[in-house]
C-alpha cells in the first residue's frame, strides 16, 4: 500500500511539474527568427530584415538592432521561408532572444547610413504595430549609424541606444532632443583605439546622457571583437535587462 501511495505521489508531482512548466517551455520556443521582406524603399525595392516576435502580440516596444564590425549579417531565406544569416556572435545579434519578451519584439538588420532604408523599416513596423514604441540600437562600429541617425531622425522614433560606442559619441549633444538616448559601455573595454570608454563617460558628464558603465564578465580574444568585455560576454543578461528597463521608463 505504501509503495502504491508513493507511486501515486510521484505521478502527481510529475504531472504537476509538466503542467506548471509546459507553458514556460512553449513560450521560450516561440522566440523564433522570422524572415520579413515587406518593408520598402521609396522606390518600392524590398528591405529584408529578421523579426523576433514578442511573446504577446502586439508588442509595446520594437527594438531595431544593427551588428558592429563590417555590419553585414548576410541575410538569406531558406526554401521554407525561415531566415539564414551570419554574424550571430555579435552582442546585439546574439542577445536578440534575450531582448524579446512579453512586450518587446526585435528586428535585426545590416548596419548602414541610409535614412530611407531605416525609415522604410520603421514605416513597416508602424503599419503592423501602430502603438509600439520603436528604438534603434547599435554596437561598436554600428554606433556610427546610431549617432548619425540620432542627429538626423530625432523625434521619428522613441530613442537611440549606443553600446560600446565609437569615440565620436563624446561629441553627441543629446540635450533638448525629442528622442531619448542611452549610452552603454564596459569599464574595461579593451578596444581603446575604436571604442574608448572615456568618450562614453565624457558624453555623460558633458551632456547628461543616461550612461550605464558595466563591469565584470569574460574577456578573451581580440579586444575589439565580441568574445570579451567589448561584447559584454558573460554579462549579456544584465546588460539586456538594464536596457529594457530604460526603454520601459520612456
Amino acid at each position: 500500500m505504501t509503495m502504491n501511495m508513493n507511486i501515486l505521489k510521484a505521478c502527481f508531482i510529475s504531472i504537476t511539474f509538466t503542467l506548471f512548466f509546459a507553458p514556460i517551455a512553449l513560450a521560450q520556443s516561440e522566440k523564433v527568427d522570422l524572415y520579413v521582406d515587406t518593408a520598402r524603399y521609396p522606390d518600392g525595392d524590398e528591405i529584408p530584415y529578421v523579426f523576433v516576435p514578442s511573446l504577446v502580440s502586439p508588442p509595446k516596444y520594437v527594438l531595431i538592432v544593427m551588428p558592429g564590425g563590417h555590419g553585414t549579417i548576410g541575410l538569406k531565406k531558406n526554401s521554407d521561408g525561415t531566415p539564414f544569416f551570419s554574424g550571430k556572435g555579435n552582442f546585439l545579434v546574439r542577445a536578440r532572444g534575450m531582448f524579446a519578451d512579453n512586450d518587446v519584439a526585435v528586428v535585426v538588420i545590416d548596419r548602414g547610413r541610409s535614412l530611407n532604408r531605416m525609415r522604410g523599416v520603421i514605416a513597416d513596423l508602424k503599419t503592423k504595430f501602430p502603438t509600439a514604441q520603436i528604438y534603434i540600437a547599435g554596437t561598436s562600429m554600428s554606433t556610427t549609424e546610431t549617432i548619425y541617425m540620432s542627429e538626423n531622425m530625432d523625434g521619428e522614433v522613441a530613442g537611440f541606444i549606443h553600446t560600446s560606442s565609437v569615440g565620436a559619441i563624446g561629441g553627441l549633444d543629446t540635450r533638448n532632443r525629442k528622442s531619448r538616448n542611452l549610452i552603454v559601455t564596459h569599464k574595461h573595454d579593451g578596444c581603446t583605439r575604436i571604442t574608448p570608454t572615456s568618450s562614453s563617460i565624457e558624453n555623460g558628464q558633458r551632456y547628461g546622457t543616461t550612461l550605464f558603465v558595466m563591469e565584470g564578465g569574460i574577456d578573451e580574444g581580440d579586444p575589439c571583437q565580441a568574445a570579451g568585455h567589448h561584447g559584454y560576454r558573460g554579462i549579456e543578461q544584465e546588460v539586456v535587462d538594464k536596457i529594457k528597463a530604460w526603454m520601459r521608463q520612456g
